[in-house]
């Protein structure tokens, strides 16, 4: 139950991989489904709702075990759901992400037609994902949800993402992750900075009001009311190239993990600069109650600590003096590593495709997501950085240099290459239990 004032989240409605964080370490895996038999789409989302896990579960025989089931604007079309309910969804999701592509930056390379098939075409219909600790219990996962699409000849599987996370929680560029999420009313979940307020649940969840008084609800209550969107993302990281450019702009090792620092916000070990401006700790990134507890305006508002322009403050400028209010943008991300690691040292890439599969959880696709990826991902007006790019996950184009605030002068680093790749993606709504049970008793 809520506090006085706070909004009661119906928990056991809603789909655990909205609001909980993924257990450390852990494997999970993506499967995409194609829905050529209405009938059977329907029996999928009805088999659905007795085996995905929801937000009311914090135990099971399992453990840190769950099953999550998101669907496209064209499932749903697939499904039955009618034109005159299909318009109240967000018109982003109504587009898919592949139309979206300008918006978000992924041209070039990172455009539609170089994805990964079936990525971004209109056959994806269904997303399921597994989470458990383990690879082991991720394979009992899937075998739970094996019943929900197995013996349906109208749903056709035609693709398959494996993920995982090592036990030091780091990404391929070597750097920790999914330290910071932020706090939703009425979830029981603890954010990771102890200084920012919750945020409403209509942030999150929809049907409940969200930071500015509103509340967004596709039509029927039943279908729209405790679900939320998810932006699926492909991302391949180039890492020879990023170990690399920071060695060619570094005078020596200490440096280049500097560097690797000021263009991420943190260093390698998860320690923010806010917090350790002059050399590593450690025992500060490991410390879930530490590492994400600051801000930024009153300690650092130049940027001489944490830049201005790096990765964790372009996505979260917290109290920082920027334009538009920071709550409107926040959003829950989930990253899961994919592909094999390089190995230490290598600065020449092995061809292996690696990566994140990110997904980015929220009720306002427009506000949220694509907000950040096209103000503050890549570009840098909001706090007057100019046509600058964010130095990890924007879309550089090896023209745009890095800067470094510092005193007496200033560091400039060389022109930054695109060090991440679009592979692939899918704007995607996750129904509440009720919404999977309707959708399955729908009708011709």
């Amino acid at each position: 139950m809520g506090g006085p004032g706070e909004v009661t989240l119906e928990l056991d409605d809603i789909q655990r991989g909205v609001l909980s964080p993924r257990p450390t370490p852990y494997a999970a895996t993506y499967l995409a489904f194609r829905v050529d038999d209405p009938a059977h789409g329907r029996e999928l989302m009805r088999r659905a709702s007795e085996v995905v896990t929801s937000a009311a579960d914090s135990a099971s025989p399992l453990g840190e075990t769950w099953v999550s089931v998101a669907v496209t604007c064209t499932c749903l079309a697939a499904l039955g759901v009618p034109r005159s309910s299909l318009d109240t969804f967000a018109w982003e999701f109504r587009q898919g992400m592949a139309a979206r592509a300008k918006v978000l930056g992924d041209v070039g390379e990172s455009s539609p037609e170089n994805w990964e098939v079936p990525l971004g075409n209109p056959e994806v219909h269904v997303v399921i994902a597994a989470v458990a600790p383990d690879p082991l219990l991720l394979e009992t996962a899937v075998d739970r949800a094996r019943p929900a699409y197995d013996r349906l000849p109208g749903v056709t599987a035609i693709w398959r993402q494996d993920c995982y996370a090592l036990p030091t929680e780091t990404e391929h560029f070597g750097y920790r992750d999914g330290v910071s999420q932020p706090a939703v009313e009425g979830s029981g979940i603890p954010g990771s900075n102890q200084l920012e307020v919750p945020l409403k649940a209509g942030e999150f969840v929809l049907g409940y009001a969200d930071e500015l008084g509103g509340t967004q609800t596709p039509l029927p209550d039943v279908l729209g009311r405790n679900g939320s969107y998810a932006a699926f993302r492909k991302l391949h990281q180039r890492v020879a190239e990023f170990r690399r450019y920071l060695r060619d702009n570094s005078a020596d090792p200490g440096d280049e993990e500097l560097i690797a620092a000021k263009i991420m916000g943190r260093w390698r070990s998860g320690a923010p600069l806010a917090l350790a401006p002059r050399c590593d700790d450690p025992a500060l990134g490991t410390d879930p109650h530490r590492r994400n507890t600051f801000l930024y305006q009153r300690d650092d508002p130049a940027g001489f600590n944490t830049p201005g322009g790096c990765h964790i403050r372009r996505v979260n400028p917290r109290d920082a003096s920027v334009a538009g209010e920071v709550r409107l943008h926040r959003m829950i991300r989930r990253g899961a590593v994919y592909g094999p690691p390089l190995a230490d040292g290598v600065l020449e890439d092995d061809g292996a495709d690696r990566g994140l599969m990110f997904a980015f959880i929220g009720a306002h696709l427009g506000r949220q997501f694509e907000f950040v990826q096209s103000e503050w991902i890549n570009d840098s007006i909001f706090f007057g950085g100019g046509d600058a790019k964010d130095p990890v996950a924007g879309s550089a184009d090896g023209t745009t240099g890095y800067t470094i605030p510092r005193r007496p002068l200033r560091r400039r680093l060389a022109p930054l290459p695109r060090f991440v790749v679009t592979r692939g993606g899918e704007y995607c709504f996750l129904p509440s239990l009720s919404a999977l049970r309707w959708l399955g008793a729908l009708r011709d």
